[in-house]
């Protein structure tokens, strides 16, 4: 309060100029009384070779999200299906290697693989651009890819991928998840995701349009962080020319497919 002698209460305010520094003595205030000899040239947290404190940008990580281990049955077959990434670098600019395919058998039904070059360009959100290769039963194609990935409004996470290929196709790949948090152990996933072609590819069973969607629900508990079971439901549909490429091959157009698996990373 304005007036008031702060030396009545017996406990006078304290001089911030004045403090002990690390070798006992009191002075002038030390820039690095607290520090345990750290500085911004030496210590722990100085970036081998460059002789400066470094940030979490400045650091190379690397890590490996298995998203789906699982096995699939359907009305007219079983098979396991894989969905995993991997990626290394730093928070800027890191190299991101996707696959995602079918196995069944005794044999691959397909598979694609990518290798991005993904770089920051927002908050939440990557650039990609990179190769793309599928094989399996259908004949071998490669690509060239790009897009965006990252985490849109209310926490969906949204990979959306243009591909050119060999002959001019084009194709395009969007995939949506989302977290619904049951219990901090027990979450549901929704997950969808839509493919498109640019043309007509009969020995590739696709057409040009909208070709097939899937969306489905999994249900996981997280025993750590790192390391969760789940069960699930999810309907596959091919949609326009492509169905009707199916019906003529005397192929079904619609799917459920029931699923169990495991999520895991480091």
């Amino acid at each position: 309060m304005p007036g008031m002698d702060h030396s009545a209460h017996g406990s006078p305010m304290p001089d911030h100029s004045a403090m002990r520094s690390d070798d006992g003595t009191t002075g002038e205030r030390d820039p690095h009384a607290y520090s345990g000899g750290a500085t911004l040239t030496t210590g722990p947290y100085v970036l081998e070779g460059a002789g400066a404190m470094h940030t979490a940008d400045q650091m190379t990580s690397a890590s490996l999200l298995v998203n789906r281990l699982e096995r699939v049955d359907t009305r007219d077959a079983s098979f396991s299906a894989w969905d995993l990434r991997a990626s290394i670098g730093r928070d800027f600019d890191k190299l991101v290697l996707k696959s995602e395919g079918e196995y069944a058998d005794g044999a691959v039904e397909h598979a694609r693989t990518e290798a991005l070059w993904s770089h920051a360009i927002a908050n939440f959100w990557d650039a990609q651009l990179g190769w793309r290769h599928d094989g399996g039963a259908a004949p071998e194609q490669d690509w060239l890819a790009f897009g965006v990935s990252g985490l849109a409004p209310y926490w969906f996470e949204l990979d959306t991928t243009g591909y050119v290929g060999e002959g001019g196709q084009t194709a395009l790949r969007v995939e949506g998840e989302y977290e619904l948090l049951i219990t901090q152990r027990l979450i549901l996933q929704p997950r969808i995701e839509v493919t498109a072609y640019g043309r007509r590819d009969a020995a590739r069973g696709v057409a040009s349009g909208p070709s097939d969607a899937t969306a489905g629900l999994r249900l996981r508990y997280e025993f750590s962080r790192q390391f969760a079971p789940y069960v699930g439901v999810e309907g596959n549909w091919l949609l326009g020319g492509t169905a009707g490429l199916a019906r003529a091959d005397g192929e079904p157009t619609r799917s459920t497919r029931w699923v169990a698996g495991v999520r895991f990373w480091f």
